[in-house]
């Protein structure tokens, strides 16, 4: 007996599975994680995106929202599990998932914490997408970064972070502020360390070609929320549009610090990178001051005195 879909459907090709061609994984449907989603969502980067997370109902209550919104986005499959399965032939993973500080805790031992966990989340997601680039978003990112770059065994332009596109961002927004202008037409960068230790290189500050060295700019986040997720979501979204479109602009993003600026250990810190189809291809030269290379060092450094002890790498 005829299905309601034989009888309302003849097909005139027999149908096939077909392999998607632009698909993308979120790692955790939390706050970042689902910002990260949404963000990707109204670009109309995926054909396909796959939520991976250990909260099965909240998993399957965050994809049914997002699945019967459909009819407003341009991609036509949203899909998850539990399973990491359901992440294969992604092209880019953004992983948002990781352990919080408890009150107390040492960054050492948060950041051991995290590699225990990253090694399975890794592991999984190299099995179904060997090729796949890996933009990572948990906390501390720039040393869960290198953390993911030797867990997963990819080349470094595969793996990188939303870390200084992100503080750039506010910085470019707090300048146009300032002057009562698009924040568009204002040009500056932010390097180094996301947040802790960044380095804002007045130098290369203008707008509209002209100049303009300031003295500091608050760049607080998120003392009145709590946490901060969607300009998160936004910055990776502008990442992934640039890969997903081989469109190679330039952002501030974590690359290996190894051999440049005088840096001598395997550390990721942000600087001007290209990014296009490949992932991170080139890093533009700069020449700074010679206090911003020491702030750069001292970056490197700190990060470097927490992950040299950390075990099973």
């Amino acid at each position: 007996m005829a299905t309601l879909k034989e009888k309302l459907i003849s097909p005139v090709a027999e149908e096939e599975a077909a392999v998607p061609d632009n698909k993308i994984t979120v790692v955790s449907v939390r706050q970042v994680g689902i910002a990260c989603a949404i963000s990707i969502l109204g670009k109309s980067l995926a054909d396909e995106l796959a939520l991976v997370d250990v909260f099965e109902d909240k998993l399957k209550g965050e994809m049914m929202d997002l699945q019967h919104g459909s009819l407003y986005l341009q991609t036509s499959k949203i899909v998850a599990d539990k399973d990491y399965s359901v992440t294969a032939n992604s092209k880019i993973v953004v992983v948002t998932a990781g352990i919080h500080q408890q009150e107390g805790e040492s960054l050492l031992n948060l950041v051991q914490r995290n590699v225990n966990v990253f090694k399975f989340i890794i592991s999984q997601i190299i099995k179904y997408s060997p090729d796949c680039i890996i933009i990572v978003v948990s906390n501390p990112v720039d040393i869960l970064t290198c953390v993911t770059w030797k867990l997963s065994g990819l080349l470094k332009h595969c793996v990188t972070e939303s870390g200084c596109n992100l503080d750039s961002a506010r910085f470019r927004y707090l300048m146009a502020e300032k002057f009562g202008i698009h924040l568009s037409s204002c040009h500056g960068w932010i390097w180094g360390e996301h947040e802790d230790l960044s380095v804002a290189v007045w130098s290369g500050v203008n707008m509209a070609g002209s100049a303009y060295e300031g003295t500091s700019l608050c760049l607080g986040r998120h003392e009145l929320k709590g946490y901060t997720n969607w300009v998160i979501g936004l910055s990776v979204a502008d990442l992934t549009e640039s890969m997903l479109k081989n469109l190679s602009r330039i952002h501030p993003v974590t690359t290996m610090m190894k051999g440049m600026y005088g840096i001598e250990n395997e550390v990721f810190l942000s600087l001007p990178c290209i990014l296009n189809a490949r992932g991170l291809t080139s890093v533009i030269n700069q020449k700074l001051k010679n206090d911003k290379v020491a702030q750069l060092k001292k970056s490197a450094d700190t990060l470097w005195d927490i992950q040299k002890d950390l075990k099973d790498l």
